[in-house]
């Protein structure tokens, strides 16, 4: 049986680190053209094939609720950012494909956050950042 105490501790600093770091990398955000929301979308998108992703699989990837996800996505598409159409596969959900304009800004902004990310997380050497990696996915598999 895992310590509680141990196990509180552990969950509080793993939670707080997180939430130190991610509040730290929202000035990459600041200046550019995407909100850190429309930035998680374009991950998303861009990663997949023809960098097209059902709306399902980016809610999926995402920490706001569906409706939300839509409602941002529509406005994504008023900016030029996505497209969106009907997916042929399933009569309820959509596609949500990255244009040339969506792309280039992500990437542009991708390249400052990956930036920021590696300089933050640089305090770790490899095998630590191997090991937090491993036992994130650990806790995620449930």
């Amino acid at each position: 049986m895992t310590d509680r105490k141990l196990a509180l501790e552990a969950w509080e600093s793993l939670f707080r680190a997180q939430h130190e770091l991610f509040n730290e990398m929202l000035e990459d955000f600041e200046h550019g053209d995407l909100a850190q929301a429309e930035y998680d979308v374009l991950l998303t998108v861009t990663r997949s094939p023809d960098m097209t992703a059902r709306l399902r699989d980016v809610t999926t990837n995402m920490l706001i609720s569906q409706p939300s996800v839509s409602r941002l996505v529509d406005r994504m598409v008023s900016r030029g950012l996505v497209s969106k159409c009907p997916d042929p596969e399933d009569g309820r959900g959509a596609l949500i494909r990255a244009t040339d304009a969506g792309a280039r800004t992500f990437r542009a902004l991708a390249t400052i956050h990956g930036r920021s990310i590696a300089e933050r997380m640089s305090r770790l050497d490899d095998a630590e950042l191997r090991t937090l990696r491993d036992l994130a996915e650990k806790l995620r598999r449930g």
